[in-house]
This record gives structure tokens, C-alpha cells and sequence, in this order.
């Protein structure tokens, strides 16, 4: 007896394979990282200097402990020395990856307010999708009593995709909810409604 996930990744890949006309299972688009940016330049910079609840909530979120990334060099205009914090990431694969595109498909992105739909102009043509949230508190992980300053995140998935349609296709496959669709020649177009 096939468990659930196994029924549904059946489903996708049954799916796939009517979309892209292909026979062979192993030809088809699949994912290989998350990668999931906070920056926090801005709160550094501001006078802010205790950062940890940003780490806190990537870690939260994730399910995995954030990498911190420093400036290389210092830009004066910007209020920016080198060393100085701008961002934190974290890079999910395997079951952490699938995991977190469920809980972001499923639960917090029908959480945002007068949600329509994401847009497909974040697909590029060489398999990556980049969406920006702009409040992490969409996320039910996230104690919003102990946040002192909202921020936002920045999800980078990466499949391998040969151009923007498989990507659309592969992300829709798996619950992805576009507003817009991608056509054969690669451009995004309004959905009919």
C-alpha cells in the first residue's frame, strides 16, 4: 500500500509527464535547493545591533541555523563598515527542503491578507524561482509577542529546469498558487479567468 506522499508525488509526476510530453521519469524537472536570505543591513546600520531575533526566526521558520553573512568592504553612503552583518541565509536540501515548500504552499501563503495569487514574473529562464514575502508572521512558527521589528524574507528555489515553462510547470505541479501562467515561448501572460 502506497503511503500519501508517495500517491501525490505519483500525481505530480503523472502530471509532468502529460504537460512536457515526455515518457521517461528520470527527464523530468525536479528540485534541488531552498535558499532562504534575510537582510538585515538596514537594522545593523540603524543602531539596532542585537540581531538575534532575526536569527531566531530563521532558524524557526527553517528548522536549521542561519548563516550569517559580513560586508566585504565599507560603503559610506550607506553607513556600512566592513565586517559589519548585512544578511543572514539558509540553504535547505532533501526533506527540510520538502518540508518547508509544504508549510509555505500550504499554510503560509494562504495566511497573507487578500492573497490572490503569486506572480510567475520571479521564474528566469534557467530553472529558479525567486518570491519575496515581505512579513516573516505569515509563518505560524514565528512568536509575533517576542518580535520587536518585522522583516521580510527572500525564497530562492532551484530545480533543474531547462527553461522558465518546465520551472512553471514543476512549481504549479507542486501547489504553487500563480496568478499568472507561463506560455510555451517562455512569457508570462494573465491567466484566463
Amino acid at each position: 500500500m502506497a503511503t500519501k506522499k508517495a500517491q501525490s508525488e505519483n500525481a505530480t509526476l503523472e502530471m509532468l509527464k502529460a504537460e512536457l510530453g515526455r515518457d521517461n521519469v528520470m527527464s523530468l524537472p525536479r528540485l534541488t535547493k531552498v535558499s532562504v536570505h534575510v537582510g538585515i543591513g538596514s537594522m545593523v546600520t540603524g543602531g539596532n545591533k542585537d540581531t538575534s531575533f532575526v536569527e531566531k526566526n530563521l532558524m524557526d521558520i527553517t528548522g536549521q541555523k542561519p548563516v550569517t553573512r559580513k560586508s566585504k568592504k565599507a560603503i559610506s553612503n550607506f553607513k556600512l563598515r566592513a565586517g559589519l552583518p548585512v544578511g543572514m541565509h539558509v540553504t535547505l536540501r532533501g526533506k527540510r527542503m520538502e518540508d518547508f515548500i509544504n508549510r509555505l504552499v500550504n499554510i503560509a501563503l494562504p495566511r497573507v491578507r487578500d492573497f490572490r495569487g503569486i506572480t510567475a514574473r520571479g521564474v528566469d529562464g534557467h530553472g529558479n524561482f525567486a518570491l519575496g514575502l515581505e512579513d516573516c508572521t505569515i509563518f505560524p512558527e514565528v512568536n509575533q509577542e517576542n518580535l520587536t521589528k518585522v522583516h521580510g524574507l527572500q525564497v530562492n528555489v532551484c530545480t533543474t529546469a531547462r527553461n522558465s515553462r518546465e520551472t512553471y510547470l514543476l512549481l504549479k505541479a507542486l501547489g504553487f498558487p500563480f496568478r499568472d501562467e507561463v506560455n510555451k515561448e517562455g512569457k508570462v501572460t494573465r491567466k484566463a479567468q
